[in-house]
């Protein structure tokens, strides 16, 4: 469905986590090796990062692919963050949505990534999305699946919870909702990350001498310190540290 990275260290310039790797995230776009549905990433792409002394991040995205931009490719090479989040996607469903349809989308802090489907969209849905408040509903800036997922994470975030109950909470009850649903979240306010890992896969590398926590989709490199989450989990680091909960399925 999709391919998704977020990190968070000492400054760097983004193409030497996102373009220069021999697995990068851009070579994923075409050639995953560990994604469980879908094959090529084309259907558009996004990066955010953080400024130093600016809490609110930067996007880029295009509804084409990342292999043909031009533009990201200068950019990679030139901006450094401390933190950013990316992602290259392969749509479920043919739409008009265009940019607006590709993550990382934003609110305040926050960037975030849906890897994944809904099953039985939008019908099974429906029922989470009428308990949204209407403004909210109506700020939706895509009619998908990753849209509204991000709605409720949103929500739960402007509530005052933390990021891992933010994900984890809507990911239950979109799985009760829709069995069978992926449902592979990646979040972060530039200093902590979160992530789920459920039906499709997601990995970790902790760098303790550089200080740098990456979380994707799948490696990146063939250091040997990658490490796979099992599926059915949340995700949370701060710093170097990583937890991981695991995450119960709960009846309809």
């Amino acid at each position: 469905m999709c391919r998704h990275l977020a990190f968070v260290g000492p400054e760097v310039p983004l193409g030497r986590l996102l373009s220069e790797p021999e697995h990068s995230l851009v070579r994923q776009s075409w050639e995953p090796r560990r994604q469980r549905s879908g094959t090529v990433n084309a259907d558009g792409f996004g990066v955010g990062w953080y400024a130093e002394g600016d809490p609110v991040p930067a996007r880029y995205r295009r509804a084409g692919p990342i292999w043909g931009d031009l533009t990201f490719a200068d950019l990679a090479r030139v901006v450094r963050t401390r933190a950013a989040l990316a992602a290259v996607r392969d749509a479920t469903m043919a739409g008009a949505d265009g940019e607006a349809a590709a993550s990382p989308f934003a609110s305040g802090p926050w960037l975030f990534s849906h890897n994944g489907a809904v099953r039985d969209w939008p019908a099974a849905a429906a029922p989470l999305a009428a308990a949204l408040p209407t403004e909210e509903l109506l700020s939706l800036t895509a009619c998908t699946d990753s849209a509204l997922i991000w709605a409720l994470v949103l929500h739960r975030l402007q509530q005052g919870d933390d990021l891992g109950t933010a994900l984890a909470e809507p990911v239950q009850e979109l799985a009760a909702a829709s069995p069978g649903s992926r449902l592979n979240l990646l979040l972060t306010d530039g200093s902590g990350i979160a992530a789920t890992a459920w039906g499709d896969s997601l990995w970790y590398l902790i760098d303790p001498d550089a200080q740098r926590t990456v979380v994707a989709s799948e490696p990146y490199d063939e250091d040997p310190r990658w490490c796979e989450v099992a599926d059915r989990t949340l995700l949370t680091a701060h710093g170097t540290r990583v937890d991981l909960t695991p995450l119960k399925e709960t009846p309809q």
